[in-house]
């Protein structure tokens, strides 16, 4: 479909001709060492809610899709995640129907109660110990975008109305959670000492030290469960631990000669050490019995 030097079907093509007689005038270049640092040991916390403070949120009567957002200057936000907040006031059966694109953890009063996903579009809300107002988060991400075909203009995040007891939910304070680097103010922020028992989801903090001239290297999150990984306030990809790919490459441009910073936005569990290998492990992608 892209006018790749070999067809569908392995067949060499013109442009393959070509390719091989340009490249073969050339001496291959020595590929670039890759080094296994040290685990970056994770040593602070911020939680995702002491975080808000970050971000100016948005109040709309419905739920409005992240392409919409008055953020970035009227263009919206296109990737990363959005928080939505409602005030409830009983328990109940809680569906999102095909509106929430394309994963949401599910909190009440900022205690996770469940995900909705595309296998799973109705949670139960718990009934409160006391009768009374309760905040109930959403917290939604675009998982990606195709490039092609008929989703190619596909709205993300809430696109349309979430039902409690088959009544639409109204009144939203919506926060664009994009993961820019500006995001978080780290010099403001309140980190605080990693905790036995952190919650979740946050941020983690750690350090990773490289000496000399920073060589390339593979991130590796074993423990680790899903989320977003930041080298000195560069975004460098998202990780989920149900793979097929382990590591994310690292390019030692992108590191500091001594300390460097490592984050991690973590969306439900981790383990708390970063590892850096010097192989990459892209995983299976079919596990064949």
């Amino acid at each position: 479909d892209y006018d790749a030097p070999l067809s569908e079907a392995g067949e060499y093509t013109p442009k393959y001709h070509l390719l091989r007689d340009l490249l073969s005038q050339f001496n291959m270049p020595a590929l670039h060492y890759k080094e296994a640092y040290e685990a970056a040991i994770m040593y602070q916390h911020l939680s995702l809610w002491d975080a808000l403070s970050f971000t100016e949120p948005f109040k709309s009567l419905k739920p409005v899709n992240m392409e919409n957002l008055p953020v970035n200057n009227g263009n919206g936000q296109s990737y990363g995640y959005t928080l939505y907040e409602t005030t409830i006031t009983s328990g109940g059966p809680l569906k999102s129907g095909d509106n929430v694109r394309d994963r949401a953890l599910v909190f009440v009063d900022r205690s996770y109660i469940g995900l909705f996903k595309r296998q799973n579009l109705e949670l139960v809300v718990p009934d409160g110990k006391l009768q009374g107002r309760r905040t109930l988060s959403l917290l939604v991400e675009n998982c990606g975008r195709v490039h092609q075909g008929r989703d190619l203009d596909k709205q993300h995040k809430l696109v349309g109305d979430i039902l409690l007891n088959n009544i639409p939910l109204r009144d939203f304070t919506i926060y664009s959670l994009d993961m820019k680097p500006s995001f978080i103010d780290l010099y403001q922020a309140p980190w605080k000492t990693l905790p036995e028992n952190p919650s979740f989801p946050g941020f983690f903090v750690g350090r990773l030290f490289a000496y000399g001239y920073p060589s390339d290297t593979f991130v590796k999150l074993p423990g680790w469960e899903k989320g977003v990984v930041f080298i000195n306030g560069f975004n460098l990809g998202r990780y989920w631990s149900i793979g097929p790919q382990q590591t994310l490459y690292l390019p030692g441009p992108f590191l500091n000669s001594g300390i460097n910073q490592v984050i991690v936005f973590e969306e439900q569990e981790g383990d708390y050490e970063v590892h850096f290998e010097d192989t990459p492990d892209l995983g299976m992608a079919a596990d064949i019995q």
